[in-house]
């Protein structure tokens, strides 16, 4: 069971993990970043702590604590209680949601191995928005997508904010870098047998609903907001598919694009 101390001091050397967050978590590719997950809330913090991510501590007043005492019964881990003062000043801002986890990050997915097992995958170029990606991850976890593919220029979905908007999703739906070069790198879910589809609002892209998708093993790509797949992720698809649109709106949120490709691709229900 985790053992529960309370902490008073916000330079006390075992908040260490939590100081500064602004920076302290920055993404492991930037200068000072320390490659934590972190999870804010008690809903996030306990599919953290459901997921295969190794955790370290927890952090949180005592309210926020005691919420998750049926989670931490079999948890051999601290969890410090604070008063919400001395956490903000811990952790560089006030946090509303009461409490923090961090974890070590858990062991790469195999990029070949996830396209060998699933039947729906989202493979993103260029989504570089940690919002966007939280949000992708959270429709791919209410749709059954089976795991999230990244290729080049994507944001890390372990970072703080992503981990948060996705509520914690982006924890339990398996994800893997693609392999260079890109976008060769897609002839590994073809061999594995998954047809690679690419969004685009192109007139004459083939509506989702006639593309022949539904039910069937996919792999959807998706580009960044704003502008989209580069020409050659476009070129190496097998089919490009639109999602149909009123007149005047020219394309969506990257994340609800998502949710409706995810949607359509569904299989149907028996």
């Amino acid at each position: 069971m985790a053992i529960i101390t309370a902490i008073g001091d916000p330079t006390d050397p075992r908040l260490d993990d939590y100081r500064d967050l602004t920076t302290a978590d920055r993404r492991p590719d930037r200068p000072g970043g320390r490659g934590l997950v972190i999870a804010e809330g008690v809903v996030v913090v306990r599919r953290l702590i459901e997921s295969p991510y190794p955790v370290r501590s927890l952090l949180g007043v005592p309210r926020r604590i005691e919420e998750l005492t049926a989670d931490l019964a079999h948890l051999d881990v601290p969890a410090y209680a604070t008063d919400a003062d001395t956490m903000a000043t811990t952790v560089g801002f006030h946090l509303n949601r009461g409490v923090l986890a961090v974890a070590d990050r858990a062991a790469p997915v195999d990029a070949g191995e996830l396209a060998r097992t699933a039947r729906v995958l989202a493979v993103c170029e260029g989504v570089n928005d940690h919002e966007n990606l939280g949000s992708l991850f959270r429709n791919a976890a209410a749709l059954g997508v089976d795991g999230i593919l990244l290729g080049p220029r994507c944001a890390d979905p372990l970072y703080r904010r992503s981990v948060r908007v996705s509520m914690g999703h982006v924890l339990r739906v398996p994800f893997a870098a693609l392999p260079d070069p890109w976008p060769q790198s897609l002839d590994l879910l073809r061999e594995a047998g998954l047809r690679v589809a690419a969004l685009t609002p192109a007139p004459d892209a083939v509506p989702i609903s006639a593309a022949g998708l539904a039910g069937e093993r996919v792999a959807l790509l998706l580009g960044a907001e704003g502008p989209g797949l580069t020409p050659e992720a476009l070129a190496a698809a097998d089919v490009r598919v639109r999602i149909p649109m009123a007149t005047g709106v020219d394309s969506l949120n990257v994340a609800t694009a998502a949710a409706v490709a995810f949607h359509a691709v569904s299989a149907p229900v028996p």
